[in-house]
């Protein structure tokens, strides 16, 4: 009875073991997946806050609770299953999935660089006298909007653990789509509300207070400014980068390793800076080529409607 209760208690000292190495590898996964997903997460902080933009105070943070909740179920319930299909039976479509969302990461930040130059017309918003129906038009277009960022984030992060077990792949995929859709959402219900808050402040007798709350009042428009250019050069930078890993995985050697090389001789050159010097070549030609590869499919597709619209005619 010892011996058998002994081994007992090793058998379950192994397996909180193998549980907590589980654990703690879903952890480092996850951290090491987000982190090369951010740029598309900051794209889809900077995205988000325009459709509540013109909404009543009182309803943009229950609109970004509806739009985080739909963000979670695109993630969970339609994105996670289908990457761990692909991971069981085609991982060879990853790469190429991969380079289709980064394709369109491109195309999106392209577009939105024409639109700062007044390439053509921004989307306009929906149209309605009723309040609730603009509501729901605002979330379903979001929703749908977020689906495609969720799903590059989500590829993101099954790309980097392809070669683990499905349950951490699993695992990694769960604990990456809950942080980042609070990271996201979290952070969009802050910047909206900032206004409200400096607002607030202003209305303190503290005259420290009230300079602080009119300092956010006229600085937030900027702040949205900033953080939409930040994430339009994140998701070329992160696009660009996408298509050319991509690219050598499939066995292509340009542009990779000409950027590469490059990367190696002006960091080697800068001595203790080279480290950000190499990464700031690479982020910076990644963002170049995504621009480039963006504007093209931007062009033949508007091109392309053009074309077909005359035919309908």
């Amino acid at each position: 009875m010892p011996s058998g209760l002994m081994a007992l208690i090793d058998d379950v000292a192994s397996i909180a073991k193998l549980a907590a190495a589980s654990v703690d590898d879903i952890g480092a996964a996850s951290g090491k997946a987000a982190s090369k997903a951010a740029g598309v997460v900051i794209d889809d902080a900077a995205v988000t806050p325009k459709y509540v933009t013109g909404l009543s105070p009182s309803r943009e943070l229950p609109i970004i609770g509806k739009i985080a909740v739909g963000s979670i179920r695109n993630k969970l319930l339609l994105i996670l299953p289908v990457a761990l299909l692909l991971t069981a039976f085609a991982p060879w479509a990853i790469t190429p999935l991969l380079m289709c969302g980064g394709a369109y990461l491109c195309f999106e930040g392209a577009e939105k660089v024409m639109e700062m130059f007044g390439g053509h017309e921004a989307e306009e918003k929906p149209v309605s006298d009723d309040p609730a129906h603009l509501e729901k038009a605002t979330v379903s277009g979001a929703v749908r909007t977020d689906l495609i960022l969720s799903a590059e984030i989500m590829t993101i992060a099954l790309a980097d653990v392809t070669d683990a077990p499905l349950a951490t792949q699993a695992g990694v995929l769960i604990v990456v789509a809950l942080a980042m859709t609070v990271a996201v959402y979290g952070a969009v219900g802050l910047l909206v509300k900032l206004d409200d808050i400096g607002l607030h402040m202003a209305k303190r007798p503290s005259r420290s207070s009230q300079a602080i709350g009119r300092g956010l009042v006229k600085g937030m428009p900027g702040v949205f400014s900033a953080l939409s250019v930040i994430g339009t050069v994140a998701m070329l930078w992160v696009g660009g980068g996408i298509l050319v890993h991509g690219s050598h995985t499939l066995g292509l050697a340009w542009p990779a390793e000409p950027i590469e090389h490059l990367a190696h001789a002006v960091g080697g050159a800068l001595g203790p800076l080279g480290g950000v010097a190499g990464w700031t070549v690479t982020a910076l030609l990644s963002a170049v080529l995504g621009l480039i590869l963006g504007g093209l499919i931007a062009v033949l597709l508007h091109q392309g409607l053009k074309l077909f619209g005359r035919g309908a005619h």
